[in-house]
């Protein structure tokens, strides 16, 4: 492939609703440039973009693929990017590098959830669109419906539609398309335009009108000659339209019948034509050294990359997918990690297409390559001249809300599961994992079950770590409800030196913090230097938990009295019996077992306000209020987390989708009786068992 420079580049991202047939779109393209022999398939598990085993075997998208093509010697990088929800973090990291996006609507389905999703994110980082209206040749393909459909939702989101084509018949008659701008009919593959059948005349004409109309507001010269004559030419259509694709002002509609490649020439050459280069999009905003510094996507600046993507391969090892803001890249280069404050040798440059690899030695500004195995670089990070350091913001991610605990399947994953979940979450900006010290489990977070799914399987086959996974614990804590006095004395002889330790000791509820730990001796009873043990031995107490098995907090402890003996005593024993004297004066101060209580904002279309609001309440959910805004509603509402652990799945459930939330830890609050009760048999009956071992 030859040098492309930043005039001739274009990064469009394929967005849609799974199954919409963005894989099927990118499949044809790739067929009609040359780019590959034959059209591969998604269920063959034969497509260039779906090449990893997980999506072989799943028949969808799991991973954003870049598909560079040349047309018009011109350089197409195509983000195909996953449909399904669980999977939109690699959406928003292509949409995040891309120029303009093409949103695919099915003819059938019409407007779905993902098609929202993406038009929402398209919207974010505020990227020029084309909508395509595909499968045209399936059954039920009804093109005038779902454009109505797609109207509809454009204009609630203050966008205007115009049709650029139109088709030629539906369903299985489904021929070709008609280019309104050329105004010319294209059959099939449509390598060779031709004119409009007699029957497509008329509506193809009056439908341009409207066209020309939205042209003629690119330029005020072009609306005065509109408006004088009623007619433009292809040049001036061409040259007004892309102004207002381009600014957004008009999101224009096509058809197509991808699957058999039926529409693939025109759309090309829209893409060529109307959607911009690097260079005619806005400048990128970083952090300089002396604050805020533009970049322009030019070869004479300076050097900056972002990481959008990083993957692990079996054989090639590391694999980074930047972009380059600004400045050009030469293989071998070194480049500095402003993120991480390393020093990265570029070497191995080069453009993937699907499992293909194309070496290269040089990268232009605003294109896309890859370069394999730096050291340290992640997802996010930005690279650069270490003597003009920048550092670019990384774009928004939806908080993972749906969590597992997981554990090793062997001893050898056991030493290897943390760097390994590091490695995932790097690789995958919708991915945490945290050691929840309240429950001892290690917790993977995600956007939902397929999500956690396809990085368990990941660990196993791109790092050979064996993972399985559970419903997570509630991280419950237990606390005192009112004041409370215990002794104990650790007594134990066994021949030589004994054992010795008595105290006296006063708890009561402490709101002001965690733990106080206090005295109020007097007299020679006790001596002030077996104070640390004891508070050692009660806070070994507090952080196993004393009655249900969590961390106890909030108590303040006073040690008032105890006895020593002038030969046995020594501090393990006092740190026994000061634990002890806890337990017992714990089980004394009215014990309560708190749960966190979240915070929750779920937004939900105003039709399913009322069930969401009616389910909360089933969560012991206190509603606070709610929020209107265009044809949806926030309901916010305190909500205990043990009632949110698979709330991702049910609110998808009852919102067809459509419906999201997040949440936040906003206070502990006491668990009622009936449920506490069978928390605290559990822990009883596992101390027991472990008490036979």
């Amino acid at each position: 492939m030859k040098e492309y420079t930043t005039d001739t580049l274009r990064n469009i991202a394929l967005v849609a609703h799974g199954g919409a047939g963005k894989t099927m779109m990118a499949e044809a393209f790739l067929h009609f440039t040359g780019a590959s022999t034959r059209v591969g398939k998604v269920e063959d598990g034969t497509s260039v973009s779906d090449y990893d085993e997980e999506e072989i075997r799943r028949k969808i998208s799991l991973y954003t693929s870049v598909l560079p093509l040349e047309y018009r010697d011109h350089k197409i990088n195509l983000l195909d990017a996953p449909g399904f929800s669980d999977f939109v973090g690699e959406m928003i990291a292509a949409l995040s590098v891309a120029d303009a996006a093409i949103l695919l609507v099915d003819s059938v389905a019409g407007v779905e959830v993902g098609t929202e999703l993406a038009w929402n994110y398209a919207d974010q980082f505020n990227l020029p669109r084309f909508v395509i209206i595909n499968k045209m040749d399936r059954e039920n393909a009804n093109f005038e419906k779902t454009y109505a459909m797609v109207e509809d939702f454009a204009h609630k989101a203050g966008k205007r539609l115009v049709k650029v084509q139109l088709p030629m018949g539906e369903k299985l008659e489904f021929q070709g398309v008609i280019d309104l701008i050329k105004m010319k009919a294209y059959a099939g593959e449509g390598k060779t335009p031709g004119e409009i059948p007699a029957q497509y005349k008329g509506p193809a004409e009056e439908t341009r009108m409207a066209l020309m109309e939205a042209a003629a507001e690119g330029e005020d010269s072009l609306l005065e000659k509109y408006l004088e004559s009623g007619e433009l030419t292809e040049e001036e259509l061409l040259r007004g339209f892309k102004k207002v694709v381009q600014d957004g002002s008009f999101v224009p509609v096509f058809v197509s019948a991808a699957g058999h490649g039926k529409g693939v020439a025109a759309l090309l050459d829209a893409m060529v034509d109307l959607l911009p280069s690097p260079a005619e999009r806005p400048e990128v905003v970083a952090k300089g050294k002396s604050g805020e510094e533009k970049l322009s996507p030019v070869d004479s600046g300076p050097a900056a990359l972002y990481v959008w993507k990083t993957t692990a391969d079996p054989f090639v090892g590391k694999m980074t997918y930047f972009k380059v803001l600004s400045g050009t890249l030469a293989a071998d280069s070194h480049l500095w990690n402003q993120t991480k404050s390393v020093d990265e040798r570029m070497g191995g440059l080069h453009l993937q297409r699907g499992k293909e690899q194309i070496a290269i030695k040089n990268v232009h500004a605003g294109d896309i390559a890859v370069v394999s195995k730096l050291s340290v670089t992640a997802t996010g990070d930005t690279l650069c001249d270490k003597n003009h350091p920048l550092t670019v913001d990384v774009p928004k991610f939806p908080s993972p809300l749906f969590q597992v605990a997981v554990y090793p399947k062997t001893q050898a994953d056991a030493a290897k599961i943390s760097p390994t979940l590091t490695r995932l979450c790097e690789e995958d900006l919708t991915l945490t994992w945290h050691s929840e010290h309240a429950t001892g489990q290690t917790i993977l977070a995600g956007m939902g079950d397929q999500h956690i799914d396809a990085a368990i399987r990941r660990a196993q086959s791109k790092f050979q770590v064996g993972l399985t996974i559970a419903e997570p614990k509630v991280p419950y804590r237990e606390g005192i409800t009112r004041k409370a006095s215990a002794q104990y004395r650790h007594k134990k002889q066994s021949g030589g030196s004994g054992q010795f330790g008595e105290v006296h000791l006063r708890i009561e509820p402490y709101t002001e913090g965690d733990f106080e730990f206090t005295d109020e001796l007097v007299g020679m009873n006790l001596s002030k230097s077996y104070l640390p043990p004891i508070e050692k031995g009660i806070r070994a107490a507090m952080d196993r938990g004393v009655f249900a098995g969590y961390p106890l907090s909030n108590v303040r402890v006073i040690v008032y009295d105890g006895k020593e003996h002038p030969v046995d005593s020594k501090p393990v024993a006092f740190e026994t019996a000061g634990r002890e004297a806890f337990k017992l004066a714990v089980h004394d101060a009215g014990p309560v077992l708190f749960e966190p209580i979240m915070s929750v904002r779920v937004v939900v279309p105003d039709t399913n306000m009322g069930d969401v609001m009616g389910d909360l309440n089933t969560r012991r959910g206190r509603v606070q209020g709610t929020e209107s805004e265009r044809g949806s509603t926030t309901v916010i509402a305190h909500v205990p987390l043990a009632e949110m652990l698979r709330y991702t799945t049910e609110l998808r459930s009852i919102t067809g989708g459509r419906g999201y939330f997040s949440m936040d830890l906003d206070h502990y609050d006491i668990v009622p009786t009936h449920l506490a009760q069978p928390i605290m048999e559990a822990h009883k009956k596992e101390m027991e068992a472990k008490k036979e071992e």
